[in-house]
């Protein structure tokens, strides 16, 4: 699973998910790239699973470059503590991704691959998504 070595703190404030990313929102490795539409938490695990059925369905074939990474921690309290008593430890880690951010690209797959692996890999995220093509793609 992907999670930080180390952080500078280990709780992290919930913080605000509005408006549309600024960074990682355009193609910088792969011909072809998987888009968020909306804004939410991907936990690492959500991560992981979406990139096992991206390489399954393409066969081990091309490259895959996965641009999120989960740094921010969630806490959580154990279960049938009563309130109060401070905020809880560190439980698991998120990416926080925004509308416009390339989670995924590959490349080296013909097209149909590509979209059908993307639709796999997109079944196992909690935001809508769409695939992106690079502007000099040329279909072979």
């Amino acid at each position: 699973m992907l999670q930080p070595k180390r952080t500078k703190f280990r709780k992290h404030q919930k913080g605000r998910m509005k408006g549309n990313a600024q960074r990682g929102s355009t193609l910088s490795f792969g011909t072809f790239g998987l888009k968020s539409l909306d804004s939410h938490f991907i936990t690492n695990r959500q991560i992981e699973s979406a990139r096992v059925a991206l390489t399954r369905y393409m066969k081990r074939e091309g490259k895959v470059w996965i641009r999120i990474f989960p740094d921010k921690p969630i806490t959580k309290k154990p279960a049938e503590v009563r309130m109060g008593k401070g905020k809880g430890a560190p439980d698991h880690f998120v990416a926080v991704v925004r509308p416009g951010r390339i989670i995924f690209e590959i490349e080296g797959v013909p097209s149909e691959v590509a979209h059908e692996a993307f639709r796999l890999a997109a079944q196992k995220l909690p935001v809508q998504t769409k695939v992106v093509v690079r502007r000099d793609y040329v279909e072979e």
